[in-house]
């Protein structure tokens, strides 16, 4: 036999090995021959030589072929955080990042953070009784976290005085009505032309 046709052969039982795996596949039984089994185990063992970089090598390749590695998101770009140092808790902090979830964390941290953006928060309110409760809320809740009973950082946020943020909250607020009346007035529009007018020119 040449050696065409050793090929040839082992061509055609892998081609029926495949045609028995695809029956079993669909819940079909077929009869089994034992060179269709030979070419089977022949093929295992063929694979089973390929060493390991091969194997990744030809993987990348066909992956290259089909177009997998085109747009990636960081295609020509360093990637993020690779000269930094290992955090063990480096997913979850790119899991907060990704989705932008907040009021997850130790408590110092999350009132530090409240705290800077406080004054914002007390901007956008409208009477003096919601500063009131909103300041009273946010020292309980500094003092409930200085007793340290779930552990953590030690908190550092002070506390704030209710009298002086309202005070502080009026004095704001008058300074941007102040603002806003200096501003000059937007000049007067021109008189309006009538319809037809506009639809005509």
């Amino acid at each position: 036999m040449t050696g065409g046709g050793a090929a040839g052969e082992f061509k055609r039982r892998v081609e029926r090995a495949a045609e028995l795996r695809a029956v079993r596949a669909a819940g079909g039984t077929a009869q089994e021959d034992p060179e269709v089994t030979a070419a089977e185990e022949e093929v295992r063992q063929k694979r089973n030589k390929v060493d390991d970089a091969a194997r990744a090598e030809y993987l990348i390749r066909d992956a290259m072929a089909q177009g997998k590695f085109d747009n990636l998101e960081y295609a020509g770009k360093p990637i993020p955080g690779l000269g930094e140092g290992y955090d063990l808790d480096w997913w979850v902090k790119g899991l907060i990042q990704r989705e932008n979830i907040s009021g997850l964390g130790p408590k110092a941290i999350l009132l530090r953070a409240e705290d800077a953006r406080l004054d914002a928060r007390l901007d956008a309110r409208y009477s003096e009784r919601q500063v009131r409760d909103i300041v009273e809320d946010f020292n309980a809740r500094v003092i409930d976290a200085r007793r340290q009973l779930q552990g953590g950082p030690p908190v550092v946020t002070k506390t704030r005085d209710v009298d002086v943020e309202v005070q502080r909250w009026h004095e704001r607020r008058a300074a941007v009505a102040a603002a806003v009346k200096a501003a000059p007035d937007p000049p007067e529009p021109g008189p309006e032309r009538p319809w037809w007018r506009r639809f005509w020119s």
